[in-house]
């Protein structure tokens, strides 16, 4: 039975561990949440703290696991001891659609299992595993040291915690391929890939990729040229490297890395194992056989894939009545090419979607006919358009009616001046126009979709909890309060 002021110095440490938790993925991944399920001892009943309703939808199958099932309770090794908190026997993801979970036993912390959001756009689940398994850790040293050792710095750290989550994941598929003698020393390398990542090279950001090979596969490597083993750049010199990454831009060529230098250039054929760091100007990717880890930019990592999944859009487009199933598709991978341009490009643009008949007039540079945008040589230039002022006129008869045209209306609730005239004019007009879909995509934001004068895909669902402490409640009573 636990006393009041242990009880207190329990729900501090879940409620410290839960917002740094929470805060270092939200910069992450993008706005999330967070929750535990957690019993202190084999015979204590289970508790959750869930501020933010995570897990409200999930109760049959919370019910299922923790509740009809004692599995859970299975230990087998470990018992009440504290000295033994850093053994974690890991639990079993417990796939549920829509989360991230991760969860182990200790000898400090009979059970416990720690909750986020599966987002749409990530890149990988690797590194937020990491972190939760960590988080996992972080909770069960701060029981272990009890009141008197509490340091309250697990939060933090776990706010902060988004490289080291990339370099726990790298290593662990290090381990994975190469065994447990891997050379290659992950930390410098991520220090050094963000350096290069914001050198400038005559006004522009890098373009290119950089191949870390283990140095005793580097037999494996078809290089092209090989710098003198006594004059090889130094990885960690961004400027030189930087230089270097113009040779194999825009090609399938690599810059090849043992970790520590830039030892040659090599062709697109690469090792059994590598990792491939690819640098796109502003943004980049870290990738392991072919398979994305995650975004960098602005000098952070990220779990971002950098592309708009555009949901909203084809939401919208099989809810309107005047648009055929047939149409809708055309309609969505017209939009989808045109956007993913823009990002490519790096420049913002804005397209108005006009389901309207007929369509509605905009003013801007018309043409004489419309023309048609399921020919790929028009769909390309219709993309060269997108990067002059002014947003593109697409009607529902998939043909581009306009460019550079002007949005004008007047003033609403719910404009954002930080946004700029973008984002603020398709506001206005999406108020005053129905029928419409506006599509704004900013260079350094990401794709906002817009109708009747409200972004969808910015009405955000929660909010970030206001409480310092959180109290956790047993789990039967969280279930029965549905």
């Amino acid at each position: 039975m636990l006393t009041n002021t242990h009880e207190h110095f329990i729900h501090r440490c879940i409620s410290d561990i839960l917002h740094g938790l929470q805060e270092g993925l939200s910069e992450f991944s993008g706005p999330s949440r967070a929750a535990v399920i957690y019993s202190l001892t084999p015979k204590s009943p289970l508790f959750i703290c869930d501020p933010q309703s995570l897990l409200r939808g999930y109760d049959p199958a919370l019910t299922n696991l923790f509740i009809k099932n004692s599995t859970w309770r299975t230990d087998g090794e470990l018992q009440n001891d504290k000295a033994r908190f850093s053994h974690i026997l890991p639990e079993k993801n417990l796939d549920l659609d829509g989360l991230i979970t991760y969860g182990g036993h200790s000898g400090s912390v009979f059970y416990q299992t720690w909750f986020t959001e599966h987002h749409p756009n990530i890149c990988s689940l690797g590194p937020t595993e990491r972190w939760l398994e960590h988080t996992v850790l972080r909770f069960s040293h701060d029981v272990a040291n009890e009141q008197e050792l509490y340091s309250g710095i697990s939060g933090s750290f776990l706010k902060e915690y988004a490289t080291h989550a990339v370099r726990d994941h790298l290593v662990d598929e290090c381990n994975l391929h190469l065994g447990l003698d891997s050379t290659i020393r992950i930390y410098p390398v991520l220090k050094a890939l963000l350096g290069i990542s914001k050198t400038m090279e005559e006004g522009a950001l890098p373009q290119g990729q950089l191949l870390f090979v283990e140095p005793r596969y580097m037999q494996q490597v078809s290089f092209l040229a090989q710098f003198h083993e006594n004059k090889r750049p130094q990885l960690d010199n961004s400027k030189h490297v930087r230089k270097l990454l113009q040779s194999v831009e825009d090609s399938s060529n690599h810059l090849v890395s043992d970790g520590s230098t830039i030892v040659g250039i090599c062709d697109a054929k690469k090792p059994d194992f590598s990792f491939l760091v690819e640098f796109h100007g502003r943004y980049g990717f870290i990738k392991t056989c072919e398979n994305k880890v995650c975004s960098f930019s602005d000098g952070r990592f990220h779990s971002t894939t950098n592309k708009a999944k555009l949901v909203e859009v084809e939401e919208a487009l099989f809810e309107a009545e005047s648009v055929n199933t047939d149409t809708t598709h055309k309609l969505f991978q017209i939009i989808k090419t045109l956007v993913h341009n823009a990002e490519r490009s790096c420049h913002g643009c804005t397209l108005v979607l006009d389901l309207n008949s007929p369509p509605l007039k905009i003013p801007g540079q018309t043409f004489h006919t419309p023309i048609a945008l399921s020919k790929k040589n028009i769909l390309a230039l219709a993309a060269s358009f997108s990067a002059v002022d002014g947003a593109l006129h697409i009607g529902k008869d998939c043909h581009l009616h306009g460019f550079s045209c002007l949005l004008d209306g007047l003033t609403i609730p719910g404009e954002d001046l930080a946004r700029g005239a973008r984002y603020n004019s398709a506001l206005r007009f999406s108020k005053e126009h129905k029928h419409v879909i506006v599509i704004v995509v900013s260079s350094d934001r990401p794709v906002s979709v817009i109708r009747n004068g409200i972004e969808v895909n910015g009405q955000c669902a929660w909010h970030a909890p206001k409480s310092c402490v959180f109290h956790p409640v047993p789990l039967t009573d969280w279930l029965h309060s549905l």
